[in-house]
């Protein structure tokens, strides 16, 4: 089985900018894939180039075995595309887009498409001049999901929509992957590909400095433990990986780098001074991703 997408030293330079550097990527079949950076990392860019509207400076970008560059008609025939700026047909209505966009893809789901059309509030009498951001966003997310491609590009996909049409999208691409199509979402928005992704690579000046589950990349943050006693906060001896901040007079808070062994073992050595609670937590992604972009440490792959 040939993975979905899969790049090698894809590389992409405008000018003396370079926009992506050294690529390499591979995404599943059957598997949604949360691409992670803030604007000008290179998300678009990587699309761009899967989608043959760029040449590769270098390297190559492979759709299902396809290369995407030297055989775009081949390439492109199982994937459907979502834009991060809707730029559509201002004179024609959104069923006629609709109409449009089936003809050109070769086909769609014409009864799951009006099951979307309900589901996102969509009136289709009207002419794209006359919608907001959000409802021509909503005019390509049905477009592309109503194809039922094998592949869906999704750049930004949420962009204008409100938190409502948000949950509506995560219920498509929850049940595009029971189905087994494989999604590719760019995104900045953490929660979103939290709640979606099977693996997360995040992206950083054009390059792929972190890739994985979600359970993989928490080891690049550190736990939090939270304790508040019955009095006053003791004062624990230093102890390697743990840092150490007060949360009120009768409460601190350590972030654990490792295991959390020791800090419990001192913990039980407060002796009198009992533990009213305790908690911990993992970080959450978007810990992981400040991680990347905070500048006190360089994990970029050479």
């Amino acid at each position: 089985m040939k993975p979905a997408i899969r790049t090698e030293g894809l590389c992409k330079h405008y000018g003396d900018t370079v926009a992506l550097d050294r690529l390499d990527l591979t995404v599943n079949e059957g598997e949604v894939y949360g691409y992670l950076g803030p604007n000008g990392s290179g998300k678009t860019t990587t699309i761009r180039l899967l989608l043959g509207l760029h040449r590769p400076s270098g390297g190559r970008a492979e759709l299902f075995g396809v290369d995407a560059w030297s055989e775009p008609v081949a390439a492109h025939r199982r994937v459907a595309y979502v834009a991060g700026e809707p730029f559509l047909w201002p004179a024609l209505t959104s069923a006629e887009t609709f109409e449009f966009l089936a003809r050109l893809h070769g086909g769609t789901d014409v009864s799951y498409r009006d099951g979307l059309v309900e589901r996102f509030q969509l009136d289709t009498s009207r002419k794209i001049r006359a919608l907001s951001k959000g409802n021509r966003q909503k005019v390509q997310l049905i477009a592309a999901l109503a194809t039922r491609a094998e592949l869906l590009l999704l750049d930004e996909p949420t962009s204008g929509l409100d938190p409502l049409m948000e949950m509506a999208f995560r219920d498509c691409v929850k049940e595009a992957k029971e189905r087994g199509q494989t999604v590719f979402l760019s995104s900045h928005i953490l929660s979103e590909v939290e709640a979606l992704c099977d693996r997360v690579g995040i992206l950083r000046e054009g390059k792929l400095v972190d890739e994985g589950t979600l359970q993989e990349l928490r080891h690049l943050s550190v736990q939090t433990v939270e304790v508040t006693f019955m009095g006053r906060a003791p004062n624990l001896s230093p102890l390697e990986g743990v840092q150490v901040q007060s949360a009120g007079p009768n409460a601190l808070r350590f972030e654990v780098s490792g295991s959390v062994g020791p800090l419990i073992a001192a913990l039980a050595g407060v002796g009198g001074n009992s533990i009213k609670t305790l908690s911990s937590r993992e970080p959450s992604l978007e810990e992981i991703f400040l991680h990347h972009y905070d500048g006190s440490e360089d994990r970029v792959r050479a």
